[in-house]
């Protein structure tokens, strides 16, 4: 069966129940929608926006985070939405031109930067807008530009849709997310509930751990020795605990400590000591975490780096103390007798090989944190017969290498949807909300700490299709706190959400109940007055 409405294609949209009974919702009052990727968020803003346009006089705006997925939710809208006009508004368009299509336009898919933008300098209203979506919608935190348009459309009696497969982990960010958006409702589903586990396609999850080989033990043993000793001269200034693990994430802690304390006027050579020390640390526990999770390349490229800023007139202190200290010395030597790649190359190489062989038609997706390592694998897959690879990364460019226009981003994916790839090598890029084809494999080439972006690199797959996750783990190394953290969190994001909407829930039956009473009360002593 396939939805019927006069503004939607004829035989274009299937039929599921749980997306049209999100939808009713959403149409009742402003509503955060929590379902798992590739479970039709998009189709129920399809639905609410149809119903909006067919039953209000006004206008609807849609907005996504970045110009890719403004592209991708435009072109899905014209394809879909029956004798609608939608416009697409982002910064490469004129604003003298946007003005006039904001005008024009029934639906206006755009960045909220650019809506920000324009609607500080009045060139366009909220006034006529019955709905704004916002995608993504754990991203209404603190000053995104979502924040500072839902405080101007709130009070003019229109509906807010938020949208995301994953809010976050913590009750007070949920919180703020509704807060800040206006939303009055959350409406939850996950694969188990009934009215979605019909449409779930199976997704395995393979955990593949690999040791950190004996050469690049040896480097990270070294780099290990240099962070505990700028660790040690942190403890000893009083700025850091002994007593507490020493992650990155301390570090930055003690950094807005210690940036706080000088902001404040305590002003002593101690404290700035302490500044240059916790760079050196942060560097240096960057350095080790690519020894022991990324490999030969990646550290070479980073070691480079610092040599570089060290040699700069404007290089950082912090570079030119790690260079000139005897264990950087040490790790450089010992890098350079290296021949071997990480393990994890070889694993990807023997996954992505046997996938294609079994399944010649597959797309596969890997993911990496970091630049040099995508460019590393995406060169390395490229040798495997049958594979045909590309990377995606974002726009931002180095020394000698230019990103990828958003423009480009949406060919990579076109051309990955096409058939003419069908190995895209991706960094975070590919995580948000894009629509990467119907992917059979996904491959972590590490854990990520975030329950967000796991889901969503997860969710890349099992869309239309059962679809199979690989998640590459160094055994003893910070992938496994990454991928401990990232799954506490999601469970603590589930358990959060749902009690979360019970809170919800029993509030509005209280408020309601109120006002029943309110209104009866009132209608009462209308009739003892007549």
């Amino acid at each position: 069966m396939f939805v019927e409405h006069p503004l939607i294609l004829k035989e274009s949209i299937e039929l599921r129940e749980y997306q049209r009974t999100l939808a009713d919702a959403c149409l009742r009052e402003s509503t955060l929608v929590v379902l798992p990727t590739g479970m039709g968020k998009t189709v129920i803003a399809l639905l609410v926006i149809a119903d909006v346009l067919s039953r209000k006089k006004g206008k609807v705006l849609l907005l996504a985070p970045t110009k890719p997925l403004v592209e991708q939710h435009a072109m899905f809208l014209r394809d879909k939405l029956v004798g609608k006009r939608t416009a697409v508004l982002t910064g490469e368009v004129d604003p003298e031109e946007r003005e006039a299509e904001w005008v024009q336009s029934d639906v206006i898919a755009s960045t909220p930067q650019v809506v920000a933008n324009d609607l500080r300098t009045e060139r366009i209203s909220l006034r006529d807008v019955r709905l704004i979506i916002f995608d993504e919608a754990h991203r209404g935190v603190g000053n995104y530009a979502y924040v500072k348009i839902a405080r101007e459309y709130m009070g003019q009696g229109g509906l807010v849709l938020g949208m995301t497969a994953s809010p976050g982990s913590s009750m007070a960010k949920i919180k703020e997310v509704c807060s800040n958006l206006g939303i009055e409702n959350i409406e939850v589903r996950s694969e188990a509930d009934p009215d979605v586990s019909s449409y779930v396609h199976d997704i395995n999850v393979d955990w593949v751990e690999v040791e950190v080989p004996v050469g690049m033990r040896k480097v990270a043993d070294v780099l290990r020795k240099l962070y505990g000793r700028y660790i040690k001269e942190l403890v000893n200034m009083g700025v850091m605990n002994a007593a507490r693990p020493p992650s990155i994430k301390y570090l930055l802690e003690v950094q807005r400590m210690v940036q706080m304390r000088l902001n404040k006027g305590e002003k002593s050579h101690t404290l700035y000591n302490a500044l240059s020390v916790q760079a050196r640390a942060i560097k240096v526990g960057h350095a080790l975490e690519l020894a022991e999770t990324q490999g030969v390349t990646a550290l070479s490229s980073y070691l480079e780096k610092l040599k570089a800023e060290a040699a700069s007139d404007d290089g950082s202190k912090a570079s030119r103390a790690i260079v000139a200290s005897d264990e950087f010395e040490e790790v450089v030597r010992l890098v350079s007798t290296l021949r071997m790649e990480h393990p994890k190359i070889s694993r990807v190489m023997g996954i992505v090989s046997n996938q294609l062989q079994v399944k010649p038609d597959s797309r596969v997706l890997v993911f990496t944190q970091y630049r040099d390592t995508c460019d590393m694998v995406t060169n390395l897959l490229a040798r495997i017969d049958g594979a045909r690879v590309t990377k995606l990364i974002g726009q931002s460019g180095r020394i000698n290498e230019k990103g990828l226009k958003q423009k480009e981003q949406i060919g990579v994916l076109q051309r990955f949807r096409e058939g003419e790839f069908n190995v895209v090598v991706a960094t975070s890029v590919g995580e948000e909300g894009l629509d990467v084809a119907n992917t059979d494999l996904v491959i972590f080439y590490e854990p990520v700490p975030s329950e967000i972006r796991s889901i969503q690199r997860r969710g890349r797959t099992g869309r239309s299709r059962a679809g199979r996750v690989v998640v590459l783990i160094t055994a003893g190394t910070r992938d496994e706190a990454s991928l401990n953290s990232s799954e506490r969190k999601e469970r603590e994001m589930r358990k959060r959400l749902y009690s979360l909407k019970q809170q919800w829930d029993r509030e509005t039956a209280v408020q309601r109940k109120e006002k029943e009473k309110a209104l009866k009360k009132g209608q009462n002593t209308l009739a003892d007055f007549a």
